[in-house]
């Protein structure tokens, strides 16, 4: 058979597959939402936590689904599931899934436990929580016979999902090295300086112009959040195209490394301000001195920590040791963060950055180990990190949006956070094409996502202000790609 019949051939075989696929993944999903609903309301089994491994799977696999879909159409991953995710918890919600209830109201429902076992009753820590609205259902299911199960299995759900979260910064920490950092040239350092600068002052006064019933807590919150940037949806655009090399990818790769720890500062210091319930000036250089003090003491204190640990594994296997290691430093590092205050997801990308293979010396050269420490790591940031991107999804209020205002809001931070970002291009520099560089730097994915998370946990956001801030990071994700991608051939043609 030769070249010409092969290929209609692997791509008829490749056709088929993608059809079985999405036939039988229709056809799992009818059965599996029945069946978590069974298990969760009082189906019988004799392992408690049968309901758990139940509903974790559950999403994993409607995780799998928005992954395919998206690459199918050629879209980040992120997109497929955090759409798939806004999919199962708006269908679950208008046919009176339970347990999509109980998860769409996120951490509100954990505060409920907590205000409970302190001692507050029950029916005054459900308003509390969640609100007049929404309380009286939330009892209503949390006190039937599946109550207990369903408050199981969204705990463990929403646990996953931030322990997703730290492994993924703790990889993009590992990504970043010091010495690149310091290398960066004037003009990435720049397009990373306006490029969280400008979305910051834009969000900022469209929360103030659009929400001027709000706080202003809650507008420096949605600001600070418009001032992120994930780069992975860019690298990919530059890697298909062949780009990865040009000057336009270094600076926007040298700015997203700046960015990064620019956007993480910003939400230490915005979080301390929210924590504090109120801003001055004092307590501002407080959140600054500690966020500063948290990172040099990490840097410093990090490596002679690692030696340490790594001396007393000295006879594991080398592959038990970088897990044991890395999992135990980035645990500590986000634990000492929330200690000083700062998120938890600051130390993970304080650990990333720190920690290396070549501290594991003991057992070679580290290019003769057979697994590097981002290949150990990332089939569990490949579980969980789908896990909160689904989870995140859920909890979009779809309803929310029969409210003009809330469209007009969620339109106003979409343009605030395009426009802030394409001004930083024209920060590159003599000989790099301005506008690519700053489409390039226009994607929240999940950056921003993590940050409107945060924001949700501190019950700063509103369902309505979480719904278009999870808009606004779909509508930058989606646009990004398609115009990268014009605004490079149309350079390459002039």
């Amino acid at each position: 058979m030769n070249r010409q019949t092969e290929e209609p051939d692997k791509r008829s075989r490749h056709g088929r597959f993608k059809y079985r696929f999405v036939l039988w993944g229709g056809v799992l999903s009818i059965i599996l939402m029945p069946s978590i609903g069974w298990a969760l309301h009082g189906g019988k089994h004799g392992d408690p936590i049968a309901p758990v491994i139940l509903g974790v799977t559950g999403i994993l696999f409607f995780a799998v689904l928005g992954r395919f879909a998206a690459r199918r159409f050629n879209q980040p991953s992120v997109l497929g599931e955090l759409l798939m995710g806004v999919a199962i918890g708006n269908v679950g919600y208008w046919l009176g899934s339970d347990f999509i209830e109980v998860l769409r109201q996120g951490p509100a429902v954990f505060d409920m436990v907590d205000l409970t076992l302190s001692g507050e009753p029950l029916k005054l820590a459900a308003i509390d929580a969640l609100g007049s609205k929404d309380a009286g259902q939330i009892l209503t299911i949390l006190s039937g016979p599946g109550g207990p199960a369903l408050t199981q299995v969204a705990h463990t759900v929403d646990v996953f999902s931030r322990y997703g979260v730290i492994f993924m910064l703790f990889l993009i920490g590992l990504e970043t090295s010091p010495k690149e950092m310091r290398s960066v040239g004037g003009a990435s350092f720049r397009v990373a300086i306006v490029g969280v600068v400008m979305p910051f002052v834009l969000g900022f006064w469209a929360a103030r112009l659009l929400m001027p019933e709000l706080s202003i807590n809650v507008d420096l919150f949605v600001a600070a959040t418009l001032g992120a940037t994930s780069i992975g949806i860019t690298a990919r655009v530059l890697e298909e195209l062949k780009l990865m090399h040009s000057r336009e990818a270094h600076v926007i790769l040298g700015a997203a490394v700046i960015d990064d720890i620019l956007g993480l500062v910003m939400l230490a210091i915005v979080s301390g301000v929210i924590v504090a319930g109120s801003f001055d000036l004092i307590q501002g250089f407080k959140i600054i001195g500690l966020a500063l003090l948290f990172l040099y003491i990490a840097f410093k204190a990090g490596p002679y920590f690692l030696r340490f640990t790594i001396n007393l594994v000295q006879h594991l296997d080398i592959i038990e040791a970088k897990m044991f290691i890395s999992f135990l430093f980035v645990m500590v590092l986000a634990w000492f963060a929330n200690l000083a205050g700062l998120a938890t997801i600051v130390g993970a990308f304080a650990a990333g950055v720190i920690l290396h293979d070549a501290y594991f010396s003991h057992w070679g050269k580290p290019e003769e180990h057979r697994f590097c420490i981002r290949d150990l790591i990332a089939p569990l940031e490949v579980i969980l990190v789908p896990i909160f991107f689904i989870l995140m999804g859920i909890q979009v209020k779809l309803e929310s949006f029969n409210d003009p205002h809330v469209i007009v809001m969620a339109g106003g931070l979409t343009l605030a956070a395009i426009i802030g970002k394409w001004i930083s291009g024209y920060m590159a520099g003599k000989g790099a094409n301005h506008l690519a560089v700053g489409i390039g730097m226009i994607p929240r994915g999940e950056v921003g996502l993590v940050f409107a998370s945060i924001g949700k946990s501190l019950e700063v956001l509103n369902d309505e202000l979480f719904s278009s801030l999870v808009l606004m990071v779909i509508i930058t994700t989606l646009v990004t790609p398609t115009a990268l991608k014009l605004t490079l051939k149309i350079e390459a043609r002039s």
